[in-house]
C-alpha cells in the first residue's frame, strides 16, 4: 500500500467510461455466442481478452479521446462476459440427466451472475496477493498489456512502439493463417505417434499451435519443465502401467485414449487437488496481508489520507457487503430449486448447507484459480479440473446429508442440486481466472483497480444476459449427446457429460476413487521435490504445473513445454544485448501475436462452425492426405517458429 497525506492526482485522461461498458458488452454478445457454441462443440473455449483489446483499439482509435485505459476497459468488459461461458462445462448436465428440458432464463441467469459475482468479489482482496506481491508471469495478462501499449505508443509516435506493432502484426498473421491451413486439412492440427511399450501403450502427441508456443514462451522455463515432468509421469508413466493390466487388440491410439479419459485425467485431477491445497496453503499467508492491506486502505480512505491510484480497490468493506448479499439471492434460487420436487421437506439443511459450500469452496477456488491463471494464463488453466473436484465436493456433502442407496428420483434430485451449486461455484472460478489476469493487465497499464472491478461486474452481468438464450437455441436445434431426443448433429458437451457422470458416480458409489487417491499421493510426493529442489537453489517445478501436464491432453502441453524453452533460450540471447530489456521485450511481443492470431482466428472460426453446422467447414483435403499433412504441417510449423524467432532478432538489434 502507497499512502500519503497530499493530495492524489486524479488520471487526466478516460478511464470508466459508458461507451466503453456498451462497446465491451457489444463485444461480449459475439464472444459469449461464438464460446459457448466452440466449448459445447469441441470441449475448447478461446481467451478472449486479447482480441477484446484489439477490437476495441480498432474502434476507439475513430473516437475521440480514445485511451490506453479505456480500451483496458472494454476488454475487461469483454473478456469477462467470454470468460462466464465456461458456464457450459457444468450446466448442460441437467438437461442429459433429463432435470431440465431446456434452459429457464431466470434461473441460468441467475447460476451465472450469482457465481460471477462472488468471483469479482472474492478476487478483490487477492489482487494485492497474487498480482501485486508476486512473481507469478500472468501471461495472458502480460500478452494483453503489451497489445494496448504497443498500439497506444504506436499512435503516439514511438519508434520503439511502433517496431513492435509489426512485430506483433507478422506473428499474428503467420499464426492466424497457420490455423487457417489446419482448418483445410491440408496441414495437421496435431503430430501425433502411439505405439505399444512392452504390455502397455503410450504415445506423444503435440499441438501445431502457435497460441501455445507464445503462452509457453511467456509463462518461463520453471512451469514448462514443470509440465514436462507431468508429461512423464502421466502419459510415460502412469498410463503404460495402466494400459499393461487392461490389456486390448486393434487400435493402439482408441485403448491409450481410452484409459487415459477413464483414469489417467483422474489421477491427474488428484494431483491437482492436493497441488490445489498446497497451493493455498502456501498463498494464504499472502492473501490474509491483502485483506489486512485492503482493510487499511479503507480505514486511511476514511481518515482523510491520499491512496495511489494503482493501490485502490473496491472497499472491502463493500466486498463484503455485496458478498453476503449474493447469498440471499443464491438462496431464493436453491429454494425455487427444491419446493414441490422429491428433495421437499429439506430445504432449510440443504441450502444452508450449499451457502456455506459456496462460500467456503468458493474463496479457497478464488485464490487456487487466479493462481493458476498467473501460473500458465486463463485460457491454459484447468478449469474443467476443479469443477471436477467441485462436483466431487459438492457430491459428498450431499453424501454426508443423505446417504446413499435413495430412491430413483431422490438421487436424480440430489446430482441436479449437486450440479446446480456446483455452476454458482463454477462461476466463481472463472471469473477469479480471468479477473486476477485483467488486472494484471490493469497493473502494467496503469489502470485503477475498482475500476477495472466495477466494468468486470458489468461483464458479468452482460455475460449472464447472454448464455441463457445461446444455450436455449443450441439445446433445442442440435441437442446434447445422451440427452432425451439428441439428433444426429448433437453437442458433445464432453465436460458437462464428465461432471455430470461424477455427480452419479459419487451419489451412486461407483466412482474411481482409486485414481484419485494414487494421484494424491503422487501430487504429495511432487510437493516434497519441489520443496527440495527449492532449498537446493534449483530450478523449481510448480506442483500445479506438474498437475497441469497429467490432466491436460499432451496436445495442449507439449508446445507449452517447447514453446518455454524456446523463450529461455531466446532471453538468454536477449541479455547478451546492449540494450536487454527492450530485446527481451521484443521476444514477449513475438508470443503475444502468436497468441493474439490463433485467438482472433478462433473467434471466427466458431462463427463459421456455428453458420454451417459442420465441425469441418473448410475442409478441403480427405483421409488420404493425412500422412503429407502430417509430415508437411510439422516440418512447416517448426519452420515458422524458427522463422518468427529469425525475425524478431533481427528487429530487436
Amino acid at each position: 500500500m502507497q499512502a500519503t497525506h497530499s493530495p492524489a492526482p486524479e488520471h487526466p485522461i478516460r478511464e470508466l467510461t459508458a461507451r466503453g461498458i456498451l462497446l465491451g458488452g457489444l463485444i461480449t454478445l459475439l464472444f459469449t455466442a461464438a464460446n459457448v457454441y466452440l466449448g459445447l462443440k469441441v470441449g475448447l473455449t478461446f481467451a478472449t481478452s486479447i482480441p477484446a483489446a484489439v477490437i476495441s483499439m480498432a474502434i476507439l482509435r475513430y473516437l475521440p479521446g480514445a485511451t490506453i485505459l479505456e480500451n483496458n476497459i472494454v476488454q475487461t468488459v469483454a473478456s469477462a462476459a467470454g470468460t462466464l461461458a465456461a458456464i457450459i462445462f457444468v450446466l448442460p448436465g441437467l438437461v442429459m440427466i433429463g432435470w431440465w428440458q431446456g434452459f429457464p432464463y431466470l434461473t441460468t441467469a441467475a447460476i451465472t451472475a450469482t457465481g460471477g459475482i462472488l468471483g469479482v468479489m472474492f478476487s478483490v482482496p487477492l489482487r494485492r496477493a497474487l498480482v501485486v506481491d508476486t512473481p507469478l508471469p500472468f501471461p495472458e495478462g502480460r500478452a494483453a498489456a503489451e497489445v494496448l501499449k504497443v498500439g497506444a505508443g504506436s499512435r503516439e509516435g514511438a519508434a520503439e512502439s511502433a517496431r513492435g506493432l509489426w512485430v506483433i502484426v507478422w506473428t499474428a498473421i503467420v499464426s492466424a493463417g497457420f490455423a487457417i491451413l489446419t482448418q483445410t486439412r491440408l496441414v495437421a492440427a496435431e503430430a501425433a505417434l502411439w505405439f505399444r511399450a512392452g504390455a502397455g501403450a503410450t504415445g506423444i502427441s503435440g499441438g501445431l499451435s502457435f497460441a501455445l508456443i507464445g503462452a509457453g514462451h511467456l509463462v518461463g522455463l520453471s512451469v514448462g519443465m514443470a509440465m514436462l515432468a507431468g508429461i512423464v509421469l502421466g502419459w510415460w508413466i502412469v498410463l503404460p502401467i495402466l494400459t499393461a493390466a487392461a490389456p486390448q487388440a486393434g487400435d493402439v491410439a482408441a485403448w491409450a485414449g481410452g484409459v487415459f479419459r477413464s483414469d489417467v485425467r483422474f489421477f491427474g485431477a488428484g494431483v491437482i487437488g492436493v497441488a490445489a491445497i498446497w497451493t493455498l496453503l502456501r498463498i494464504i499467508g499472502p492473501v490474509v496481508n491483502g485483506v489486512r492491506s485492503a482493510l487499511a486502505v479503507s480505514r486511511d480512505r476514511r481518515g482523510g489520507v491520499a491512496i495511489a491510484l494503482g493501490d485502490r480497490d473496491l472497499p472491502i468493506g463493500l466486498v463484503g457487503l455485496v458478498s453476503l448479499g449474493m447469498l440471499l439471492p443464491i438462496g431464493i434460487l436453491l429454494w425455487s430449486v427444491l419446493t414441490g420436487g422429491p428433495l421437499a421437506g429439506s430445504e432449510g439443511v440443504l441450502i444452508a448447507g450449499a451457502l456455506l459450500f459456496v462460500v467456503v469452496v468458493g474463496v479457497v477456488i478464488a485464490a487456487v484459480c487466479g493462481y493458476m491463471a498467473g501460473l500458465i494464463g486463463a485460457s491454459n488453466s484447468p478449469v474443467s479440473g476443479i469443477g471436477i473436484l467441485s462436483i466431487l465436493a459438492a457430491s459428498l456433502m450431499l453424501v454426508g446429508l443423505f446417504g446413499r442407496g435413495t430412491p430413483p428420483e431422490t438421487t436424480q434430485a440430489l446430482v441436479a442440486y449437486a450440479l446446480i451449486v456446483t455452476g454458482i461455484v463454477f462461476g466463481v472460478a472463472t471469473i477469479s481466472n480471468d479477473n486476477l489476469q485483467d488486472l494484471k493487465t490493469g497493473q502494467l497499464v496503469g489502470a485503477t483497480p475498482w475500476k477495472q472491478q466495477v466494468a468486470l461486474v458489468f461483464g458479468v452481468i452482460f455475460g449472464s444476459l447472454v448464455v441463457p438464450p445461446v444455450l436455449n437455441l443450441l439445446g433445442s436445434t442440435l441437442g446434447f449427446v445422451g440427452a432425451p431426443g439428441a439428433g444426429p448433429n448433437a453437442l458433445a458437451a464432453p465436460q458437462a457429460a464428465l461432471i455430470s457422470a461424477i455427480a452419479k458416480g459419487v451419489l451412486g458409489g461407483d466412482l474411481n476413487w482409486a485414481m484419485i487417491g494414487w494421484g494424491a499421493l503422487a501430487g504429495a510426493g511432487v510437493i516434497v521435490l519441489d520443496e527440495a529442489l527449492g532449498r537446493a537453489n534449483k530450478l523449481r517445478l510448480p506442483p500445479l504445473g506438474v498437475g497441469l501436464g497429467v490432466y491436460l491432453p499432451m496436445a495442449v502441453t507439449l508446445p507449452v513445454v517447447l514453446g518455454a524453452v524456446i523463450g529461455a533460450s531466446y532471453d538468454r540471447w536477449a541479455r547478451t544485448r546492449s540494450d536487454p530489456e527492450a530485446a527481451e521485450r521484443m521476444g514477449v511481443l513475438a508470443a503475444t501475436g502468436m497468441i493474439v492470431g490463433e485467438s482472433l482466428w478462433g473467434v471466427a472460426f466458431a462463427g463459421i462452425v456455428y453458420l454451417t453446422n459442420s465441425d469441418a467447414p473448410l475442409a478441403v483435403a480427405g483421409e488420404a492426405w493425412e500422412t503429407p499433412a502430417l509430415i508437411g504441417g510439422t516440418l512447416l510449423f517448426l519452420g515458422l517458429v524458427a522463422a518468427i524467432y529469425r525475425y524478431v532478432r533481427r528487429v530487436a538489434v
